[in-house]
């Protein structure tokens, strides 16, 4: 299978530079996918979908503004770092620009506040830092970081909570899981009042989310590590629908990739922590998702192949030909798809 069999045409004005509001006011594309039948919806309607004991799957994940700027000590050449994943206490991987001034041993100053200095270089040009700061790192990122937005997103951001989930909880990512940014307070609320089971997962959206495909075969591309976590109760509540024929309803990618990789060849799934590098392409059979909240992903992505291993490369191709069509917005801030 080739990475060029991802490709799909996407105009640059579908590409969505702000989120919308409310929320739930995102368009909502709906894919069943017995009938094979699209119906065109607002994400507001998406509780029209879900029926009583589904079991619905978010990651609670937390965004850092994780890109920060500073000047190499000495020299002053200015430097750009994105935060992927806390290694211990002060030791972060980071990807950089420009990286021909950030050999092993430079030293990087962020204001008075904070300062890193490099220990590795990896072979995909990561690097890992070690931090050197007084206080609580966090609340020095709070002042002087930005929220890491794709690079497609022209527009700056308004409003920092607008690229979190509200459900938001356990800080680590360097990008949101984009399908959960549609919900409010009271839409889940709404889904509960149905019967639905609302369940908390992690996974910490690294360094895997902005790297493209490069090789033309696709099993020949290797996923970036991330953390992931499964609670006791929430393993619990995932198997007990399992058995009984209750639907597992992912609300976006990073779920899946967690309830997969946390699942054993059975299906079940087992409590936990560790980290994941699973690669989820066509024909991969799912060992606990049945259906799908997401956005829709660039082409030739990683995600777009993990969605066609629901459907069909076919299916999701036409499905986004007809969004391109319908004129719906793309990617991060952009609209929503459900698939049945």
């Amino acid at each position: 299978m080739k990475t060029s069999d991802f490709y799909y045409d996407l105009p640059q004005e579908l590409i969505a530079q702000h989120p919308v509001e409310p929320r739930d006011s995102a368009r909502l594309l709906v894919y069943d996918r017995q009938s094979r039948q699209i119906a065109h919806r607002h994400f507001y309607d998406v509780a029209d979908y879900l029926r009583d004991g589904d079991v619905l799957v978010v990651n609670n994940t937390k965004v850092l503004p994780a890109r920060i700027y500073g000047n190499k000590e000495r020299t002053g050449g200015k430097i750009e770092f994105l935060l992927l994943k806390r290694l211990d206490l002060n030791r972060w991987e980071v990807i950089l620009k420009p990286g021909r001034i950030a050999k092993v041993g430079a030293v990087f100053c962020f204001g008075n506040e904070l300062k890193a200095q490099v220990e590795s270089i990896g072979e995909d040009g990561s690097r890992i830092v070690r931090f050197d700061y007084d206080g609580v790192f966090e609340d020095i990122l709070a002042r002087i970081g930005e929220m890491p937005l794709p690079p497609y997103i022209k527009e700056k951001l308004q409003d920092n909570s607008r690229y979190n989930t509200v459900y938001s909880k356990i800080d680590g990512s360097a990008a949101a899981p984009t399908a959960g940014l549609h919900f409010t307070d009271a839409l889940l609320q709404k889904v509960r009042d149905k019967g639905v089971k609302v369940v908390e997962v992690l996974l910490h959206v690294g360094l895997g989310t902005f790297r493209p495909v490069k090789v033309e075969d696709v099993t020949q591309h290797h996923m970036h590590s991330e953390f992931y976590s499964v609670s006791d109760a929430a393993a619990a509540e995932i198997n007990a629908a399992k058995r009984e024929g209750r639907r597992i309803i992912c609300v976006g990618t990073t779920s899946v990739r967690t309830l997969e990789s946390a699942a054993d060849d059975n299906g079940i799934v087992h409590s936990g922590s560790g980290n994941t590098d699973i690669f989820i392409y066509p024909p991969y059979k799912f060992k606990v998702t049945d259906c799908l909240i997401t956005n829709f992903h660039l082409p030739e992505s990683t995600l777009i192949m993990l969605v066609s291993a629901l459907c069909s490369r076919e299916e999701i191709l036409e499905i986004y030909r007809t969004a391109v069509e319908q004129k719906y917005r793309f990617f991060s801030f952009g609209d929503a798809m459900f698939i049945l």
